[in-house]
Formats: structure tokens, C-alpha cells, sequence
């Protein structure tokens, strides 16, 4: 696409292209926020505040550490834990000492842990001992040879450390017996580190940064593989973009941003820790966002101007009771990602906090931001918005022609925020690239007039019932409006007569709520082909950690 028509669209002082390669890589451009906000607090943990002196010295000591256990540049280290302020310090050490990071969901299975260690070749990890176990049952299998193992109470100082330790292991015995008999304590390692000097590698644009494995909602997990150009480009993208609503922020006060999305995770990991980190923000960081009301009690101690989230936690968030113990009056952005947000819940989130959700889209593949919806906007507007600077968008049909405005195709990316590729996987590689550089994601959306794109669905997901298109997202979203109706999810079953037939899955927020209602409700807002010819009630839905729905889960089932 030759015209960036959406550029219209763009708050005013947000320009077209920013100077993406001011950093040569994401560690120069922590090394200038360590250096420009040194006593300024980065991290709030637990009632603990790091500051970003704090988080330079603790992870060039680390970094150090690695180093010294003869790590090269270009070695995989794994991180393997929650939003604990070990982590940050993690990520910073791993890249100081010009190592690749590789991202891992705490919550996997020993079976996917393995894989994702085996794929990377990972020599080491970064785990906190409540999935210690985990490891002990795959390790044997992998290249892991250094096992550094954190605890919740690491960084909350001796005696309120040592309490939350003991409440962890003993009282709510969430640290289930392991046997890892060489590795080494996270803070043990910090200190052994301070003893050392790191030595600096040059890190170039071009070097690998992050190994980020896509979720895996639509088959086998791939490493993307991250440059750190990729996620300075990201960051300052995001900065340019979010511009607008920073500038509310009195010129005095500290951006403060809520990290409840998991780190491990590209969303949480480029818009909240990276980002925060450009801006000299300070990040609350919940471990347990499933955990409300832990998640309030904390929250009510700050002031709060940007909330980051998926649809499934802002719709918990917004129903608890707990809600109102927080002041949400200095709340200046809420962003949605990872999925659709679904009207009925940025409705209630505006009518709550009187900050709209403003959704935006990307991917793993994509550092992960691509577009946005302009921060100057005041409502919901059911679309991903337009692409940030830097970033062309552009529709593409089966053949991998583009579509004009208003017809579906599979939404195609090109911008400095994009993958080198997979992880070792040139055939993959290739079917996501084409030959002028832009990069098939799989998602079928269309775009309008003045550059607003909207996602239909993933092209996986569709649903095809006697040769008509049925897009689970539309229906989920018309279904969620349903009173009663606390969440919901769309699939294709096989039928003998049609082909497909849709599935609907509900979890209830009303007991009263009945079949009979929710047909009645379809036919009144669905054309015939999209009703649901299955309806099942059920206490909860299958979710990755971040909150997406699995609907592979619920079609296999």
C-alpha cells in the first residue's frame, strides 16, 4: 500500500515516522533510563518499591554472575517466573551480557517446558522455585546446565522476605518438593556477581534480543525471533503513540502504570515493562492478577494513569465488588490487547472509571504492537484502529492480492517492530513472509475508508456453515451483551447436514439465565446460518495465562 491513508486519522503532533535507530540497541536505551532516573521508583512490589538505581546495579550484577558461569554472548538464558521484580532484573542481566532471552510461561507442563527449552537451547534458567518441580522432571532432556532459582520474597527485604517465604512454602504450600541439587539462589547469585566486573559486549541492532514463543492457540509453539531493533523500534513507536495521553500526567508526577498482564508475555513485556522503563514510569506489579481482591488491596495504595488489559480482566475487574476500593480518578489510558475487547465490557469499564478502552493489535511476531487506536479517542470503538508510525498495514485474499477498503482479507504487516523470523525454522519463516516484506498474521479483518482496521477473526477460527462465513468474535461479542451472560465462546463442531455447526459455551453470571433464553436472543440478533445449534453451560472457560479464550480446547472437547 503505496498511500498510508490512516495517517489522517492521527492525533495531531503524532507524526507519520519517528527516528527508530536513536538506540543501536534496547540495552543502550536502558542504560539511558538507569542513568536519567536513578532514584525514581521502576518497580512497587508487595508494599516494596525498586528503584531504577536499584535494577541497574542488582542486574549488572547478574549480568556479571552469567558470565562468570562461562556464558557467551548469544547464549539462551530462560526466564521462567510471574510479575516478581526478579524478573525485570533478569531480562536487563540477560541482555547486558549480550545473551538471548527466551520467554517461558510459568504455568506450562513439564512436556512444554522441554520443548521450548529443547527448540531454544537454552544453557540456563532463571525459575522461581514454586515451578521448580516442572523443571526437575524435563531437565534431564534439555542443554539447561545453571538452574537460578528465585523466591516470592527475594527482594522484599530480610524479615518481610523471609515472612512471605514461609507463608508461600508452608501456609499456602504453593512450592511443591523438588530436587534440583546444583542450582543456585537467586540472591546468592546477585552477590557472587557484585564480586565480579561485567564485561560489555558490543551489541549491535541486528543482534538477537528475545526468543518470543507464540502462544500456540493454533498449533505447535515457534520461537519469533526478536532483534533488539525490533524492540527499540516498539518502544518508541509506542511512546510516539501513547503521547497524547502522557501528556495529561501533570509535568510533577510519576507515570504509574499496572502490570497485571504476565511478563513472559510480549503485550505486558514491551507496552509495560519496556515502556515504563522509556519513560521513567513506575510499574505495580501483580503477581496473581487472578487473585482480585489481593489485586485491589494493592492498587488502592497508588495513583493509577494507565491500565493495560485483556477483555477477561477487565470484565472480572469491572464486576468484583472490590472495584470501588480503588481510585480510578487519575486513570488516563486503558488499553486493550491479546484479544477482543467486547463492547458490553468497554461499556461498563467507561461507565466505571470514565477512561474508554482503547484497543489496539499485534503480535508476538511484531515486538508486539502494530496499531492502536489514537489516545486522543473518548470511546470504544470496536475496531484495532489505525497502524502506528513507522508500520504499513494492507488486506491480502487466498492468492495474496490486496483487497481495497471494506472486503476481508488476511491483515498483513511491514514495519522495523517486525521478527527476523522463527527460531531455526526457515519453512515456517517463509509461509508468513512475502516477497515484498510484510508479514501474513492469520487475521482476517477489513479496513475503512479512513484507515481503521477491524479484526473479523483468526482465519483458523472461522467458522464455515453451508458454505457461509461465520466469525466466532462477531458472535461472542453479540452474545456477551446478553444479560446474564458473564463470558462466552464461539467454535465449529462438525455437523452431518452443514459441515460445520456453531458451538456456543457460556458461563453464567446469572443462575436464572436458561437455553431457551439465549436461543430466543440469537435468533432476535443472528441471521440463521450464525445461531448456535449447540448451546453448553459451563462454570469457566479454557484460558491461555493471558486470558485468551483456548477455543482449540473447546472444539477438541
Amino acid at each position: 500500500m503505496t498511500d498510508r491513508i490512516w495517517l489522517g486519522s492521527y492525533p495531531p503532533g503524532v507524526p507519520a515516522d519517528i527516528d527508530v535507530a536513536q538506540y543501536g540497541s534496547i540495552v543502550a536505551l536502558m542504560d539511558d533510563s538507569f542513568a536519567k532516573y536513578g532514584p525514581k521508583v521502576a518497580y512497587s512490589f508487595m508494599g516494596r518499591d525498586i528503584t531504577y538505581a536499584q535494577t541497574d546495579s542488582l542486574s549488572q550484577a547478574f549480568a556479571a554472575y552469567l558470565q562468570n558461569l562461562g556464558l557467551a554472548k548469544g547464549d539462551r538464558v530462560a526466564v521462567m517466573m510471574p510479575n516478581v521484580p526478579q524478573y525485570p532484573v533478569a531480562v536487563a542481566a540477560i541482555l547486558r551480557a549480550g545473551m538471548v532471552l527466551v520467554n517461558i510461561n510459568p504455568l506450562y507442563t513439564p512436556r512444554e517446558l522441554e520443548h521450548q527449552l529443547k527448540d531454544s537451547g537454552a544453557k540456563a534458567i532463571v525459575i522461581l522455585e514454586n515451578f521448580a518441580t516442572t523443571l526437575e522432571k524435563c531437565i534431564a532432556s534439555t542443554q539447561v546446565k545453571h538452574v537460578v532459582l528465585c523466591a516470592m520474597g527475594d527482594q522484599l527485604g530480610l524479615l518481610k522476605g523471609a515472612l512471605v517465604n514461609y507463608v508461600v512454602r508452608h501456609s499456602k504450600k504453593l512450592v511443591p518438593a523438588f530436587n534440583l541439587p546444583a542450582a543456585v539462589r537467586f540472591n546468592q547469585a546477585v552477590a557472587q556477581g557484585t564480586a565480579a566486573t561485567l564485561k560489555k559486549p558490543p551489541i549491535k541492532g541486528d543482534d538477537v534480543a528475545v526468543l518470543q514463543y507464540t502462544g500456540g492457540t493454533t498449533g505447535v509453539s515457534k520461537g519469533a525471533v526478536l532483534l533488539h531493533r525490533n524492540l527499540v523500534a516498539n518502544v518508541l513507536q509506542n511512546e510516539a503513540w501513547g503521547a497524547p495521553l502522557m501528556a495529561k500526567i501533570a509535568p510533577n508526577e510519576q507515570p504509574t502504570s499496572v502490570c497485571a498482564l504476565p511478563l513472559y508475555h510480549i503485550f505486558a513485556f514491551t507496552y509495560c515493562m519496556m515502556l515504563s522503563m522509556r519513560m521513567g514510569g513506575k510499574l505495580i506489579l501483580i503477581p496473581n492478577p487472578r487473585d482480585l481482591p489481593a489485586m485491589f488491596k494493592e492498587l488502592s495504595k497508588h495513583r493509577i494513569h494507565v491500565m493495560p488489559a485483556v477483555n477477561t480482566l477487565f470484565s472480572g475487574m469491572a464486576n468484583h465488588p472490590d472495584f470501588k476500593t480503588v481510585d480510578w480518578s487519575h486513570l488516563k489510558g486503558s488499553t486493550g490487547g491479546g484479544t477482543a475487547v467486547q463492547s458490553a465490557v468497554a461499556r461498563l469499564w467507561l461507565q466505571k472509571t470514565g477512561s474508554p478502552i482503547l484497543e489496539g493489535y499485534g503480535l508476538s511476531e511484531t515486538s508486539p504492537t502494530a496499531c492502536g487506536n489514537p489516545a486522543t479517542a473518548t470511546e470504544y470503538s470496536g475496531s484495532i484502529g489505525v497502524p502506528l508510525p513507522n508500520t504499513w498495514m494492507k488486506l491480502l485474499d487466498d492468492e495474496g492480492n490486496e483487497v481495497g477498503p471494506g472486503q476481508a482479507g488476511e491483515i498483513a504487516i511491514k514495519g522495523p517492530q517486525v521478527m527476523a523470523g522463527y527460531w531455526q525454522r526457515p519453512d515456517e519463516t517463509a509461509k508468513v513472509m512475502t516477497p515484498d516484506g510484510y508479514f501474513k498474521s492469520g487475521d482476517i479483518g477489513t479496513m475503512d475508508e479512513r484507515g481503521f482496521f477491524k479484526i473479523v477473526d483468526r482465519k483458523k477460527d472461522m467458522v464455515l456453515v453451508s458454505g457461509f462465513n461465520v466469525f466466532p468474535t462477531e458472535l461472542e461479542d453479540v452474545v456477551s451483551q446478553l444479560p446474564g451472560v458473564l463470558e462466552c465462546a464461539c467454535v465449529g463442531v462438525p455437523d452431518a447436514k452443514t459441515g460445520e455447526a456453531v458451538k456456543l459455551v457460556i458461563v453464567k453470571k446469572d443462575s436464572a439465565l436458561n437455553e431457551a433464553d439465549v436461543r430466543a436472543y440469537c435468533k432476535e440478533n443472528l441471521t440463521g446460518y450464525k445461531q448456535p445449534k449447540v448451546i453448553e453451560f459451563r462454570a469457566e472457560l479454557p484460558k491461555t495465562p493471558v486470558g485468551k479464550i483456548l477455543r482449540r480446547e473447546l472444539r477438541d472437547k
